[in-house]
């Protein structure tokens, strides 16, 4: 059986939520950045298992520093989220958990997996002190320019939503 859902990819400036998504679409990277302006759409079919798949489309929202600002008609019927933040701005997760509760208020009901992106860009160590010293409440650490985590962000999104269908 496939199902559609819509899953919306939101966070600040420059977290790399379009890296992601295309590393998890067309399993490339480019350090060549381009700010989204409004919406970007693309879909990937994410198979579970030989008789079970569904085809994310992806909605790459433009980043924004003030979550009250993103528009309510993009958040329209959306299945899930995945709220990116990178690991080497302070900036994008000191109000993490502020930010994740403007989304829920805006869209009750689906999966927000929290995604801590650019972990190519610092050391480990320091990477698990700062998620400790901040308590960041996040589900996975990517790099979307390795390609680390970043496949296991969709197939748990999409193992969720397969779980409330």
């Amino acid at each position: 059986m496939q199902r559609s859902r819509k899953i919306v990819v939101l966070g600040h400036f420059g977290v790399g939520k379009t890296s992601l998504i295309r590393r998890f679409v067309e399993d490339t990277f480019s350090d060549n950045y381009k700010v989204s302006i409004g919406v970007h759409i693309t879909k990937k079919v994410v198979v579970l298992n030989a008789d079970d798949a569904v085809t994310f489309i992806l909605w790459d929202l433009e980043g924004t520093d003030e979550m009250e600002q993103i528009r309510d008609a993009y958040l329209l019927g959306t299945h899930g989220v995945v709220f990116v933040f990178d690991v080497t701005r302070p900036s994008t997760f000191q109000n993490l958990i502020r930010d994740i509760e403007i989304v829920r208020q805006k869209i009750q009901g689906p999966p927000i997996l929290v995604v801590g992106n650019k972990t190519d860009l610092i050391d480990l160590e320091k990477l698990e002190q700062q998620m400790l010293e901040n308590t960041i409440p996040y589900d996975f650490l990517t790099s979307a320019k390795t390609g680390n985590e970043v496949e296991a962000v969709f197939l748990k999104l999409a193992t969720l939503l397969n779980e409330d269908a």
